[in-house]
């Protein structure tokens, strides 16, 4: 199974870092966050990734194409310009980076890569946001529900999309971005997807955000099942969301550290 990662938006909160490179290279720990978000799911044996980018999309082409190099001692010879590549502290990853445009909307980012799924189940998230996320649970639990696509839903003090869940058998039955009030379940942004999930989004998805009329339509069809998280989760919405990963990391008490 493969997962798709957003990695492609201007990150305009994070002005003071994102001018030189885009929001899910900002780093925690030495690492981009995007790696954080990869090692997470790697620790549930999925190791392909189709990473959907846009603002400064070098920036993520450079980091992997020198990735194995910087993770692994080398013996450099100046004397005739060789070296020799030792002990590899690398990934068993399979990376590929798509320039998805620099103003494209999530669901037109999402469609641009279609023809990489290969027709099959996906999982989908956010290039920002950590989490302890039993990722092979969620797997089982989407199968299991028999629905398109699973939303993992987490009920912080509330400021995110809120998702109305039928309680008798987790179906979603409504789903509305960052409306007023607190409490209410809200969207967490790691998904499972069935690959029928593209039959909602246009042709010409480019405008159209994922969030809005894609999931609202997969959520009015009943085709969508909410997985409950009860964990930690956070997501790197500003700079001070970076200084507190930064501190957990530094600390010791990085809760979404799964390896």
């Amino acid at each position: 199974m493969k997962a798709v990662i957003f990695a492609g938006g201007l990150g305009t909160r994070f002005s003071e870092k994102t001018q030189y490179m885009p929001k899910p290279m900002i780093e925690i720990g030495g690492k981009p966050i995007l790696w954080h978000i990869m090692k997470i799911y790697a620790a549930y044996g999925i190791n392909e990734f189709i990473i959907c980018a846009g603002y400064k999309q070098s920036v993520i082409k450079e980091y992997f194409m020198n990735y194995f190099l910087l993770n692994t001692d080398v013996t450099f010879d100046l004397s005739d310009n060789s070296f020799q590549l030792l002990e590899n502290h690398s990934e068993n990853w399979k990376v590929t980076v798509v320039d998805t445009g620099l103003n494209t909307m999530t669901a037109g980012r999402l469609k641009r890569i279609q023809k990489y799924i290969d027709n099959e189940s996906f999982c989908l998230t956010y290039g920002d946001g950590v989490t302890d996320l039993d990722i092979a649970d969620t797997i089982r639990a989407h199968k299991e529900s028999g629905k398109l696509l699973s939303m993992t839903v987490y009920k912080p003090a509330g400021r995110f999309g809120s998702v109305h869940i039928d309680p008798k058998n987790d179906t979603v039955l409504s789903f509305e971005e960052k409306p007023d009030g607190e409490g209410n379940w809200i969207n967490a942004g790691f998904f499972v997807c069935e690959p029928e999930v593209f039959n909602y989004l246009p042709q010409d998805s480019d405008p159209i955000m994922f969030e809005h009329e894609p999931l609202q339509m997969i959520a009015s069809d009943g085709a969508m099942h909410a997985y409950k998280h009860y964990g930690f989760w956070k997501p790197m919405d500003m700079l001070k969301d970076n200084i507190d990963l930064e501190k957990m990391w530094i600390s010791g008490n990085a809760l979404w550290k799964k390896w």
